[in-house]
């Protein structure tokens, strides 16, 4: 597909839209009432294949693969399931939660992180993400967290229902991966708690969760922190900062879960460009090589000035860019992970 001009500028426009959102505290899309005085947008019906954004047998955004690329789709033939949780793009102001039925937010979800960070997984991993009734972004602000924790609330009880309804009709005891970014990150990190942390059999299934762009103060019992590149049944996370900057955002700061995408270990080994197997810019029409460095410091990722345009930064952090800088890290590490989780239990059912 070829990239036309319109494309490329509605994609600038959509990132420098949410930059200037955030530099302003969202002030101008404030919900004016009280949660309780919305009318509720109605809960998905996740037997509707209208209610998810990708299915592995759906032509859907997840299926893209980057212009002039390599790369290709191989959810026909893949044996793990991979559960996405988008962020919210939900900016309107107009109530505390999305809409499913909203066509044109659906269509953002689609264009942006369907496209740009669940794609990451259809090489390797058939892709289900749920549509729910995602926080406006003015949930996550001081003045908005009343209000805002109940919206959450009511987006994660559509996240764990869509995920239930993937345990009981689509998943048959494949193992899966589960991936997210940013508020879907919030969702994710619940999710492992209510549903794996606890569960041997659930664990046993589970090959990673990239809970990306998100930080948490929960420290699973039973899910460590990765620190290998082949490593399963654990837990990936990072947020990206420009080099040598500090933060103490509660959601985007430090986390005991923060990963170095480069080598997938959480030590703080400065590792070169030379380790950047390949970013995906906003424009989606080439893979960087050696676009971008990385090093943990304080548990947040830093990174300077990426070699190529096309990665957003707001202010100091490049969160829009979680996924993109390391694209293909990501995916190679997918695939990693998933053969030397066949190859264990392989080797376990050998032995028994």
């Amino acid at each position: 597909m070829k990239l036309t001009k319109k494309t490329a500028k509605s994609i600038r426009f959509s990132h420098i839209l949410l930059a200037i959102l955030m530099l302003i505290n969202f002030s101008c899309l404030t919900p004016v009432r009280d949660f309780r005085k919305y009318s509720m947008p109605l809960s998905p019906d996740y037997s509707n294949t209208n209610s998810w954004a990708a299915l592995p047998d759906k032509k859907d955004s997840a299926d893209a693969i980057p212009l002039n690329s390599n790369v290709k789709d191989n959810q026909a033939e893949a044996a793990v399931d991979v559960f996405y949780i988008h962020p919210t793009l939900d900016f309107s102001g107009r109530g505390w939660n999305g809409d499913i039925q909203n066509e044109k937010l659906n269509k953002r979800v689609d264009k942006y992180p369907i496209r740009f960070q669940a794609s990451v997984f259809n090489g390797s991993c058939k892709v289900y993400a749920p549509r729910y009734r995602q926080a406006t972004l003015y949930s996550f602000t001081k003045r908005g967290k009343k209000n805002g924790d109940k919206a959450l609330a009511l987006a994660y009880s559509d996240v764990k229902k869509a995920f239930q309804y993937y345990l009981e009709n689509y998943n048959e005891g494949r193992p899966f991966i589960i991936a997210s970014h940013s508020q879907g990150s919030r969702h994710a990190y619940i999710l492992l708690s209510d549903f794996i942390e606890y569960n041997p059999l659930l664990r046993k299934q589970l090959i990673a969760a990239y809970t990306i762009g998100f930080r948490t103060d929960t420290v699973f019992a039973n899910i460590p922190r990765c620190d290998s590149a082949s490593q399963t049944g654990c837990l990936v996370s990072w947020n990206t900062y420009k080099w040598g900057k500090v933060t103490e955002n509660e959601y985007l700061g430090s986390n005991y879960y923060c990963v170095n995408p480069l080598i997938w270990k959480c030590d703080t080994s400065y590792c070169g460009t030379e380790l950047n197997l390949g970013g995906l810019p906003r424009r989606f029409d080439r893979i960087d090589e050696n676009v971008s460095d990385a090093k943990i410091q304080n548990e947040i990722l830093w990174i300077h000035k990426p070699k190529k345009r096309g990665y957003f930064r707001i202010g100091k952090n490049f969160h829009v860019s979680d996924y993109n800088l390391f694209y293909s890290n990501i995916r190679e590490n997918v695939q990693t992970r998933i053969e030397e989780y066949f190859r264990t239990s392989s080797k376990n059912s050998i032995g028994n």
